[in-house]
C-alpha cells in the first residue's frame, strides 16, 4: 500500500512539474511534431545515419574495416536504441493513467489499486510496440547481436527505417492505406488466380516430358512470373493445356495491372490536394516576413503579378479552385482555402507574416478577415479592399492599417485622364514600368548623422532621384513653410524647402531608378523603412 501511495505521489508531482512537461514537449516536437523546425533537421540527420550505416555494412561484407566498422556500429545501435526508448516515452503520459485510476478509486471510495493502473499502463505501450514503424525500429536494433548470424538480415530494416524520416515516402503509404479495401479485394483475386493457375500448370506439366515444372512452387513461381506479364523464359508450358492456361494468365494480368494502376491514380488524384497543403503549411513554418494574399480576382491578380516582379515572398489563398489553379499556373505558391478560418491562418504562419492582403471581392469577406488576423496576429501590416467608402471605416475599426478603394480610385484616374490625358499617360507609363522606375522609402534612423541637418545637403540629383514628400510622425508640431497633409497617424510634407530640418524616423519619399535609390542610401548611410514605419491612408488636407 505504500508503495502504492508513493507512485500516486510521483505521478501528481509529475502532473505539476513545468520542467517535465516542457522536456518532454521539446522530444515530442524533435520525433513526433510535422511543424517543428528541429524535427526536419532531427529527420535529415537520421536519414544520413541509416544510410551510412547501410553503407558501412555493405562494403565490409568483402573488405575488412577493422575496429572502425564496430565503433561506428556501436555509435549507430545507441542512437537507434535512445530514439527507439524516447518514442515509447511520448507516446502517451503514464502519470495520467495512474492518475485516473487513482481518482477514480477516490470517487467510489474503493481502495486504490496499482494492478489495473499498471494493466492500463502495459497495454498502451503495447498499442504502441506493435505498430509497424515501431517493430521496424525494434528489428533495426537487433543485428547488434554480431554472434547471431541469422539477426544480421534484421538490417535489411534499416531501410525500412527511411520511412519515417522521409514525408514523400509516408504520404505514399498514408495513400495506399485509404484505399486498403479496394487493394485487399484486389489481392484476394490475385491470389485466387495465382493459386487456380498454380495448380492446372502443375497438372498439365508435372508428367509431361521435356517440362520444367516439377513441383507446387515451380508452378505457383510460374504463375507469378506469368500474370506480372515479365515472363522471364526460365519456365515455359510444352503442353496444349498448359499454353492455354498460359494465354488466360497472360490476359488476366493485364486487366490486374490495369485495374492496380487505376486504384493508385485515383487514390493520388483524391490525396493530392491534401499532401500539396500540408507541403505548403510546412513550408511556411519555416518562412518568416512573407505576404499573406486573400483573394484571386483581378484586384488580387494585379497585386501578385507587382509581388512576383518585386521577388517578394507570398502565398496566394483563396475559396475558388479555378482561381487557385491559374495562380499555380502562373508559379504562385497558392492554397485553397476559406481565409476567414482561424485555424487556416494560424497554420499559414500569420504569426511570423510580414502583412496579409484582404482583397476579395466581398468587403464581408474582408472585414472577417481583417477581425481573424488581427486577432492571432496584433502586429501584423494588414492592408484591406474596400468597395465602398462606407466600409472602409468598418475596416479601419477591425484593425486594417491601410485600405484601398478600387472603384473609387478607378474613376479618379479616369477622372484625371480626361482632363490632363498627356501628363497622365506619361506618369502611367513610368509607375507601370517597375523594372526600371518606382516610388521608394527612405528612413532617417534616430542616430543618423543627419538629425537636425536642413534637407539642402542631402544631393538629391547626383543619385538622379527626385524627392516629393517627406512623411512625419503626427504627434511633432507640423514645421512651417511647405504644403503639409494629414495623415491617420502622420503628416505629410508636400515638396519641402532645402531649410527643412530632418528629424529621427522621417520618411523620405523619393522618386527613381533602384540603383539610384541604393546609391543614395549607401552615400548617406541610410535604409528602407521599418516594419513599422508603415504609412496611414488620407486625412484632410491642411
Amino acid at each position: 500500500m505504500a508503495f502504492s501511495n508513493r507512485i500516486v505521489e510521483l505521478s501528481y508531482r509529475l502532473a505539476e512539474s513545468g520542467r517535465y512537461h516542457r522536456i518532454k514537449q521539446h522530444v515530442f516536437d524533435l520525433l513526433e511534431n510535422p511543424s517543428s523546425r528541429f524535427r526536419v533537421l532531427f529527420d535529415s540527420s537520421m536519414v544520413v545515419l541509416v544510410l551510412t550505416s547501410i553503407a558501412v555494412l555493405i562494403y565490409g561484407v568483402k573488405n575488412d574495416l577493422g575496429p572502425v566498422a564496430d565503433v561506428f556500429e556501436r555509435f549507430a545501435i545507441t542512437i537507434f536504441i535512445i530514439e527507439y526508448l524516447s518514442r515509447f516515452w511520448v507516446y502517451n503520459d503514464n502519470h495520467k493513467i495512474i492518475i485516473d485510476h487513482y481518482e477514480r478509486a477516490e470517487f467510489f471510495n474503493k481502495p486504490f489499486q496499482l494492478r489495473p493502473a499498471l494493466a492500463s499502463i502495459l497495454r498502451k505501450k503495447w498499442d504502441y510496440a506493435t505498430q509497424p514503424m515501431a517493430v521496424i525500429d525494434l528489428l533495426a536494433i537487433l543485428p547488434d547481436y554480431r554472434s547471431i548470424r541469422l539477426l544480421r538480415i534484421f538490417l535489411l530494416f534499416r531501410l525500412f527505417k527511411l520511412m519515417r524520416y522521409t514525408r514523400s515516402v509516408n504520404e505514399f503509404t498514408s495513400v495506399l492505406t485509404e484505399k486498403r479495401i479496394e487493394l485487399l479485394t484486389l489481392g484476394t483475386f490475385l491470389a485466387f488466380v495465382v493459386f487456380a493457375s498454380a495448380t492446372a500448370i502443375y497438372i498439365f506439366e508435372v508428367d509431361a516430358e521435356g517440362s520444367h515444372i516439377k513441383t507446387m512452387f515451380d508452378g505457383i513461381y510460374w504463375a507469378f512470373v506469368t500474370l506480372s506479364t515479365v515472363g522471364y523464359g526460365d519456365i515455359t508450358p510444352v503442353t496444349t493445356q498448359g499454353r492455354v492456361v498460359a494465354m488466360v494468365l497472360i490476359v488476366t494480368g493485364i486487366g490486374v495491372i490495369s485495374f492496380l494502376t487505376s486504384i493508385i491514380v485515383s487514390a493520388f488524384s483524391e490525396k493530392l490536394p491534401q499532401v500539396t497543403a500540408q507541403r505548403i503549411y510546412g513550408e511556411l513554418e519555416r518562412r518568416s516576413h512573407h505576404t499573406i494574399l486573400c483573394g484571386f480576382g483581378r484586384v488580387g491578380q494585379s497585386v501578385a503579378h507587382h509581388l512576383y516582379q518585386s521577388r517578394e515572398r507570398f502565398l496566394v489563398i483563396d475559396i475558388n479552385d479555378d482561381n487557385i489553379r491559374k495562380a499555380k499556373q502562373l508559379g504562385y505558391l497558392a492554397l485553397s482555402g476559406n481565409a476567414e478560418e482561424n485555424e487556416l491562418l494560424t497554420r499559414l504562419n500569420i504569426q511570423n507574416a510580414e502583412r496579409i492582403l484582404c482583397l476579395t471581392g466581398s468587403d464581408v469577406s474582408n472585414v472577417y478577415i481583417t477581425l481573424s488576423a488581427r486577432q492571432l496576429s496584433p502586429d501584423i501590416e494588414i492592408i484591406a479592399r474596400a468597395n465602398s467608402r462606407e466600409n472602409e471605416i468598418k475596416l479601419q475599426r477591425a484593425g486594417a492599417d491601410h485600405t484601398v478603394a478600387p472603384y473609387e480610385t478607378a474613376g479618379q484616374v479616369a477622372a484625371q485622364f480626361v482632363g490632363q490625358p498627356v501628363a497622365f499617360e506619361a506618369l502611367y507609363g513610368l509607375l507601370t514600368d517597375l523594372d526600371k522606375v518606382g516610388t521608394k522609402v527612405i528612413r532617417v534612423s534616430a542616430d543618423s548623422y543627419l538629425i537636425g541637418q536642413p534637407l539642402g545637403i542631402l544631393a538629391f540629383e547626383k543619385s538622379k532621384l527626385l524627392l516629393f514628400g517627406i512623411v512625419r510622425e503626427a504627434g511633432r508640431p507640423p514645421a512651417s513653410g511647405p504644403r503639409s497633409y494629414r495623415l491617420r497617424e502622420r503628416r505629410f510634407y508636400f515638396k519641402p524647402d532645402a531649410s527643412f530640418v530632418l528629424e529621427p524616423d522621417d520618411l523620405l519619399l523619393v522618386f527613381g531608378y533602384d540603383d539610384s535609390v541604393a546609391h543614395f542610401r549607401e552615400t548617406y548611410s541610410l535604409r528602407g523603412p521599418s516594419r513599422f514605419s508603415r504609412l496611414k491612408p488620407g486625412g484632410e488636407k491642411k
